[in-house]
């Protein structure tokens, strides 16, 4: 028998959807998610939360005054005003929950135009939400940044405690009352706790923050939370099938999954990047985004079932989703269809004399279109969209159904340094086909390599990561690839460099061992913390004196930090180089392996070095936190170019 077809009743304070397999309930006329009943369960959503704290979409704002400043952030959970019809068939219902701004709601509302939609589709196991976001290009609107905007969910605590974000990060939850005091115990930030007395005993000792959970961009298609009893099990999943409304490119990290149980759907944040990721719209600036859809999917077990399949199922209805992006059902005309959309195609070479005499196949680079802007701008851009793809071994690359507009094209090749971006803007129109045939790419390179440290890859995870504390752990996190998701493993540098700092001898240091995976301070018997100095130690033999070296340094991560470089003379006043304060990214408290990408390229004239032993000094001086420091991803000594010959 076919499916049922979709039915609205639209109520004096509520609308209700129902497909038959899904019913939603949504506020009328503020389009907060009220209830989601399935399967049985009348409503999956927190019953024990106000309705306006269940499922809805906010905002963190900012007021900027007239000196470009923002003022204190504002939390604003987005209620419609207006309720509005927009499709209703059996085969489908979409409905609007929209709220205009107007001059009279200055520094009251985000001075966004805003409307919420949500679709339900016959047959379907899940509804689908995006809103589409604008700000007016009139005088009266006034200046203003974006901190954050999402989709939120809370789920009944009493049913949701199992929690997966990947295939190897998933595990039973704490619950929100293991949070509070007495059976929580606050550690250095609110986001971080020590489960001492959890109502599952099995749970103490364990540490717990929201930011153990972050994925990249890239990886954050589905995650969620698993119903494990009363049987049969029930998920609860976000699909988010496109990252092309999503800020800062494919290594933009945010937050997924939580303790609440929270799901999120996180489009524009801060996190892992600081201010740079954080849009400023000036008085009258013209702006419009659609954000999503996204795709809430609901699946079942049946009795007796492993409740660990709906996993499987849903990584199985996320490639469904993103198969069928852009949806052709959504009646938004500011989403464009595939129609409306283009496709750039090209091959990658990668030209590096001093590797090979040949080109080189840009194997697995990430190749993104990008709105205009300086090379790598793309990881802080965040106002229009980006659309990326990898390429294959031999550099080859597709990136379908972009929206139409003029980008740049950019790219960057995993184990060479610097980004590539084409020197024309591309203008993608309505079913266009560009070919682009063979670009080349010349990476930054002076000179032969002396010697190299790390793997240029824009991450610190092959640099060694310590055991966490045995008092702060999180149990998911041992004898896994992201151990640097653990808390606490900022002070572990002191413990294993009490009084000197980390020396590393080319030649003799393996960096998977003897590279700690962050400067960080070094803390103190007083509790205070101190900068540290780290070495690299390495003989030159035959060096030109009068020729100029190359030392090029690519940071993954910098966080109120600076980098102060120093030749053969640790005490000099002046270091050869500084970098300045740099980078609120904030990835060694928020257990990332990277966040913004940095890359210093650094000229050593031949006087300051001899014949023999050297020692380059990177110190990071700047010690008023724990969490002050740098990542670094790859560091290389160039001799100058016309030393040593030339691969052949």
């Amino acid at each position: 028998m076919p499916p049922i077809g979709v039915r609205l009743n639209v109520q004096e304070h509520h609308v209700v959807i129902d497909n038959g397999i899904v019913e939603v309930t949504l506020s009328n006329p503020e389009g907060i998610v009220t209830g989601i009943r399935y399967n049985g369960v009348d409503n999956l959503l927190e019953v024990l939360n106000d309705e306006t704290n269940r499922g809805y979409w906010d905002v963190v704002w900012n007021a900027i005054d007239g000196s470009g400043k923002a003022a204190g952030g504002v939390f604003e959970v987005i209620k419609a005003t207006k309720f509005e019809v927009i499709t209703e068939s059996e085969e489908q219902v979409e409905v609007s929950f929209s709220r205009p701004w107007d001059p009279s709601l200055e520094t009251k509302l985000v001075p966004l135009n805003i409307d919420k939609r949500f679709v339900v589709v016959r047959g379907c196991s899940g509804l689908y939400s995006y809103a589409v976001y604008e700000h007016v290009g009139s005088p009266e609107w006034p200046a203003f940044s974006l901190g954050e905007t999402r989709i939120a969910f809370k789920l009944r605590k009493d049913r949701f405690q199992y929690m997966a974000v990947a295939d190897n990060r998933q595990r039973y939850m704490p619950l929100p009352d293991d949070r509070l005091p007495g059976r929580g115990q606050p550690l250095a930030y609110p986001e971080a706790v020590l489960l001492v007395n959890p109502v599952d005993p099995r749970l103490r000792g364990e540490v717990d923050d929201k930011y153990q959970y972050s994925c990249d961009n890239k990886d954050i298609k589905v995650h969620g939370w698993i119903s494990m009893n009363p049987q049969p099990a029930v998920g609860f999943w976000q699909i988010t099938p496109s990252d092309e409304f999503r800020s800062g490119g494919p290594l933009k990290q945010n937050l997924t999954s939580h303790v609440g149980p929270t799901s999120l759907s996180v489009f524009l944040s801060a996190h892992y990047a600081g201010d740079d990721l954080v849009p400023k719209f000036g008085k009258g600036e013209a702006w419009k985004k659609v954000f999503g859809p996204v795709f809430i999917y609901l699946n079942s077990a049946m009795d007796g079932e492993d409740p660990l399949t709906l996993w499987d199922d849903a990584k199985r209805q996320m490639l469904v989703q993103v198969e069928s992006w852009p949806y052709s059902f959504l009646a938004s005309e500011d989403f464009q269809s595939a129609n409306e959309r283009g496709n750039l195609s090209g091959k990658l070479l990668v030209s590096d004399r001093y590797v090979s005499g040949d080109y080189i196949p840009a194997s697995r680079a990430y190749v993104g279109l990008a709105p205009p802007g300086d090379v790598g701008s793309w990881q802080r851009e965040c106002k229009g969209y980006q659309f990326w793809t990898r390429a294959d071994e031999m550099g080859y690359f597709t990136i379908n159904n972009v929206r139409s507009g003029n980008y740049n094209l950019n790219a960057w090749v995993p184990g060479f340094i610097g980004d590539y971006q084409n020197e024309v803007a591309i203008t993608i129109t309505s079913g266009c086909g560009i070919y682009m045939g063979e670009i080349v790419y010349e990476p930054p390179r002076d000179g032969p390599t002396l010697w190299e440290i790390g793997i240029p890859d824009r991450s610190a995870a092959e640099y060694y990561v310590p055991d966490p504390d045995p008092k702060y752990i999180n149990k998911l996190y041992l004898n896994h690839p992201d151990r640097f998701r653990q808390y606490g493993l900022w002070d572990r540098y002191a413990e294993l460099y009490p009084h000197e700092d980390l020396v590393y001898t080319v030649g003799k240091s393996d960096y998977s061992k003897d590279w700690f995976f962050a400067q960080v301070n070094r803390k103190k018997e007083d509790n205070t913390y101190q900068g540290t100095t780290w070495q690299i130690k390495f003989t030159l033999e035959n060096f030109n004196r009068n020729g100029t070296y190359k030392l090029r340094v690519a940071l993954a991560s910098a966080s109120l930090a600076e980098l102060q470089v120093r030749v053969n003379n640790p005490k000099a006043n002046r270091p050869l180089f500084s970098s300045g304060l740099i980078g609120r990214d904030n990835s060694i408290a928020r257990h990332g392996i990277h966040g913004l990408h940095w890359l210093y390229n650094i000229e050593i004239n031949g006087d300051l070095l001899v014949e023999g032993d050297n020692t380059i000094y990177l110190t990071q001086p700047r010690s008023q936190s724990p969490f002050q420091g740098l990542m670094y991803d790859y560091i290389r000594l160039e001799a100058p170019g016309d030393f040593n010959r030339v691969c052949q």
